[in-house]
């Protein structure tokens, strides 16, 4: 056991190091945060956002070779190693949103702030490559503790107090929902790790009314995924949280934490029931179970009812959290077929996800600092007032929307291309009408900013900070560059979707 521990500890260094920057962070805050000032807080954000940086630098020197850790604890593969870029690049950029935000900056508590981005970070990494019952639970366990620190973290709000309660008690049920699935999953086999899992479902011992037991662990289990995902109809906290969490952290949860649930979610799938001896998208242990079906099903769900509740939204966070809803449902098109198209058309869309969501989530946050406001109507003739960023915001909001030659236009393209070589015609269709229902609540933001007078009369210029222009800017560059030259992210997404022991 000894052996097996040590020889698993230098590949596991990037989660050591950011548990070690959550344990100095609180050290940190504890010695120089007592005075609730915003200055010493700010120490506390720069040692998370120095730890942040030495994680993800760790990455390249990591070996990705496809082994399990600590027994079958934990997965390395380039899979988990995706999703650790991803993730530890978001939680970077959420710490400097968050040192700029004036939402986060006036809070007593800022310097705990950070501590808990750290420990939600750790909790993410850990859910990347989780490949046992119990690891999958305690890491997701982790990110949620976290975050409903986070999403409550403005205490004099009443719509913080309110998310966060929201937040608690859903995901409580979904938690205690997932445990029973997993308790039955180990009552049927005997097993908790993944690939033994697999090795008993494809030996074929499973039969008679077992299978009812294992399709209602599998319900339970898609319940807490689809939680952690915002997938219909375990969406229903969403809006809620997002309009009462501070920007940063909204942000976080509809980028970061949403891939961590990606992820952890296909590992589980696929490697349990799914191998390459059977037909693309079909169970080894139920080959006549239609599970891209259902997945398909949901997927609609989500991205239907995300886009058209977005139409009615007037908040611009309320709004962004509906469309992330959808994002889901255009994500889980990739599991639908679950081959290798698409869950590298599912990465390929996350790389895009990440440029185009941030950017917008950050122009709002800049936004809402310098007006007050977050409200559709507040936007009313900002082109002009604040040229850069109304362009900014226009390129991200035509990115979310899919439309060429911005590089959401690619991610939803590879979708749509793996479930038409699926047969999955009619999905790929529902798709594009989801995009078009799309582009009408973000054009609204458009005809605010630029053919729309303020309501006040007040023309004069918004100004923001160099540093804010500049950030925008990077967002910009990105989003425009891969809708025109997006070979290189195509093929690393090809190559981040090997899976252990598929």
């Amino acid at each position: 056991m000894i052996e097996i521990t040590l020889d698993s500890i230098p590949s596991f260094w990037p989660e050591i190091t950011l548990s070690l920057v959550f344990v100095i962070s609180m050290i940190v805050e504890f010695v120089t945060g007592r005075k609730g000032k915003e200055s010493t807080g700010m120490i506390t954000g720069m040692v998370v956002l120095l730890g942040l940086i030495i994680t993800i630098l760790q990455l390249p020197f990591q070996d990705v070779t496809p082994r399990l850790l600590f027994g079958t604890m934990i997965t390395i593969d380039p899979f988990a190693m995706f999703f650790k870029y991803l993730i530890l690049a978001a939680g970077i950029i959420v710490v400097v949103f968050s040192m700029q935000s004036a939402e986060v900056r006036k809070q007593e508590t800022i310097g705990e702030f950070f501590c808990f981005i750290a420990a939600l970070t750790f909790g993410m990494l850990l859910m990347t490559s989780a490949s046992h019952l119990l690891m999958i639970y305690l890491s997701i366990e982790l990110v949620s503790i976290s975050s409903y620190i986070l999403a409550g973290f403005s205490k004099k709000r009443k719509r913080s107090g309110e998310a966060a309660l929201k937040y608690v008690i859903f995901g409580g049920a979904a938690s205690g929902v997932m445990l029973y699935g997993f308790s039955l999953l180990y009552g049927l086999t005997g097993s908790l790790d993944i690939y033994s899992l697999q090795a008993y479902f494809a030996s074929g011992l499973l039969e008679g009314s077992n299978m009812l037991t294992l399709l209602l662990a599998v319900v339970m289990i898609l319940a807490g995924f689809g939680y952690k995902i915002s997938a219909v109809p375990f969406h229903f906290w969403t809006p809620d949280v997002y309009e009462g969490a501070p920007i940063s952290v909204t942000a976080y949860l509809a980028v970061a934490s949403k891939a961590a649930g990606f992820a952890v979610m296909t590992r589980f799938f696929y490697v349990t029931f799914f191998d390459s001896m059977v037909d693309v998208g079909k169970w080894a242990s139920m080959p006549h179970f239609e599970w891209n079906a259902i997945i398909a099903v949901i997927s609609v769900l989500t991205m239907t009812l995300g886009n058209l509740v977005a139409v009615w939204q007037d908040n611009l966070k309320r709004m962004l959290a509906y469309s992330s809803i959808a994002h889901a449902g255009y994500l889980l098109m990739g599991l639908v077929v679950m081959s290798d198209l698409g869950l590298a058309a599912m990465l390929m869309y996350f790389i895009v996800y990440f440029f185009m969501n941030l950017g917008a989530f950050y122009v709002v946050m800049s936004i809402a600092d310098r007006i007050g406001s977050e409200h559709i109507d507040a936007y009313r003739g900002l082109g002009k007032r604040a040229p850069i960023i109304g362009v900014g915001l226009s390129i991200f909001l035509v990115s979310l929307t899919g439309l060429p030659p911005m590089a959401g236009f690619i991610g939803k393209w590879m979708l749509f291309s793996a479930v038409v070589e699926a047969n999955f015609i009619w999905l790929a269709i529902i798709g594009v009408l989801n995009s078009a229902i799309s582009l009408y609540y973000y054009a609204r933001v458009f005809r605010n900013m630029y053919l729309r007078e303020p309501a006040d009369g007040d023309e004069s210029p918004i100004t923001f900070s160099p540093l804010v222009i500049v950030i925008t800017i990077l967002f910009i560059v990105p989003n425009i560059v891969f809708g025109l030259y997006f070979g290189p992210l195509v093929s690393y997404a090809q190559q981040s979707v090997n899976i252990f022991l598929r």
